[in-house]
């Protein structure tokens, strides 16, 4: 849906901005209104106030809930069911100990991190989240403490390398927008999504934990969160049993839990390489065999495909085909209000980019007469707070820049230092209007406060470390150039 024409003056539609998320605070955190409540009605009431006409709220409303339930319904289904057969078979643990082993208890949140870095390199942030989830939970259940200590930094991980390296589709963009070479972004992008990964992810994830106490969830381990719960080859109750009957799990090889987690990144990896080779002209776009391969690599369908592999693999360990259905269906339940209230938090960002009142901020800073590589995190930023999507601001601040820029005559370097800046934007003060802010409360578990208290301070402080490296480079640049 295109944006209307603004009916009102960038002040009044600022100032409906603001009123809507303290709105919607109030009705969730003091009020305590259901959350997907709470974001369909202040959605409604933001697209009347800021002059969506009557007869068009539906479609603003669709607009924003259906691209997002449509990225990531399938992914959380698919993902979560994949964690539970992963965690219910000792998958998970047999993971969470070979990495434990190889990295000790005391880095245990260095290890999930780095591995998440490595893994988030051809995946979106929240496919890598999904698959990611059952060796956070695992990990953390196993060794106690705040959650926090374990989750921030894998997430923290996904999201760095989302924001801000090449093959993922913001930086890629917003790059190609600048007419600036995507292979020098990579090489940029990927040490400073490692240094403020490690600054404003793992070490801050870290402090937060030592905090704030945050218990695992019940999301995978169903009645088992707080007790104690089937290690692998211990006597448990059969699938859908009701316990008078026992069977023996013996755990999966690591290589084999590892092949599970590894066979979606590749598929998505050729995707992504395939799609690069077809958008640059090397790979004819009309090419069956290119085609075919890029569709067993898109997202939902990697997913789908590891998920029929681990059924055949580790679901017939726990018996017949009938049983192992009974897991994957009792692994749905839990989600239907995460993807509810993650699709309901797209529909409220949704609303306001038709609404016009992310272009009505950002023209408004585009005149300040900020410094270039400023001007480029301010703006970003501001489009970050207004509509939510990390995406949509790396992509519009490009297009809003791209003339100065241009005007500028920046080499490839300063362009990717320009990029990592739009980038560093766009990842900080994620809240409720961003439907990322949802996946991660209700995956680890968090209200709306705590998930405030954390996620979003761990996304600031990741978006202010890059954008402090990439100033520092900047600065460093001038002085060689």
């Amino acid at each position: 849906m295109d944006p209307i024409t603004p009916v009102h003056g960038t002040a009044t539609l600022l100032l409906i901005a603001a009123a809507a998320v303290a709105v919607l605070l109030l009705l969730i955190m003091k009020a305590r209104l259901h959350a997907f409540v709470s974001l369909v009605l202040v959605s409604v009431l933001t697209a009347l106030a800021a002059g969506i006409p009557a007869g068009d709220v539906p479609d603003a409303l669709a607009f924003g809930f259906n691209s997002t339930l449509g990225a990531v319904a399938l992914l959380v289904g698919f993902g979560v069911m994949l964690g539970r057969l992963l965690e219910i078979t000792g998958g998970a643990q047999v993971l969470a100990d070979t990495l434990i082993g190889r990295f000790g208890e005391r880095r245990a949140p260095l290890a999930l991190g780095i591995a998440a870095l490595l893994f988030g390199f051809p995946i979106f942030f929240d496919a890598g989240l999904v698959v990611f989830l059952p060796i956070i939970l695992t990990v953390a259940r196993r060794f106690g403490g705040s959650l926090l200590h374990y989750a921030l930094p894998a997430a923290g991980a996904f999201a760095a390398m989302h924001a801000l390296v090449p093959p993922h589709p913001g930086p890629v963009a917003a790059g190609v927008t600048l007419n600036g070479d995507v292979g020098v972004i990579l090489l940029v992008g990927v040490p400073v999504a490692v240094l403020s990964w490690y600054v404003g992810a793992y070490l801050v994830g870290r402090a937060l934990g030592n905090r704030i106490q945050v218990d695992v969830p019940s999301l995978l381990f169903g009645e088992m969160n707080g007790g104690t719960a089937d290690q692998p080859g211990d006597a448990a109750p059969a699938a859908g049993g009701t316990g008078s009957t026992t069977v023996t799990r013996t755990a999966p090889a690591f290589g084999t839990v590892l092949t599970l987690l590894l066979l979606p990144m590749l598929l998505i990896a050729i995707n992504t390489v395939l799609t690069t080779l077809v958008d640059t002209e090397v790979l004819p776009a009309d090419s069956t065999l290119v085609n075919s391969l890029r569709l067993i690599g898109n997202t939902p369908i990697a997913l789908l495909i590891t998920l029929l592999v681990a059924i055949v693999v580790l679901g017939r360990r726990e018996g017949s085909l009938a049983d192992t259905s009974r897991i994957l269906d009792d692994a749905l339940a839990p989600i239907c209000s995460i993807i509810l209230i993650t699709g309901a938090g797209g529909m409220f960002g949704g609303v306001l980019r038709v609404s016009g009142i992310g272009d009505a901020l950002t023209g408004s800073l585009g005149d300040l007469g900020l410094p270039l590589l400023l001007q480029a995190f301010v703006i970003a930023t501001a489009l970050r707070v207004a509509q939510g999507s990390a995406t949509v601001a790396l992509t519009t601040t490009a297009g809003l820049i791209a003339a100065p820029v241009a005007a500028a005559g920046l080499g490839d370097f300063r362009i990717a230092l320009i990029v990592m800046a739009i980038a560093a934007g766009a990842t900080v003060l994620s809240h409720v209007n961003d439907s990322g802010f949802w996946l991660v409360s209700r995956f680890f578990g968090m209200d709306e406060k705590t998930t405030l208290r954390t996620w979003t301070v761990m996304e600031t402080t990741l978006g202010l470390s890059a954008f402090a490296i990439a100033t520092v480079l900047w600065l460093a640049s001038a002085l060689v150039l």
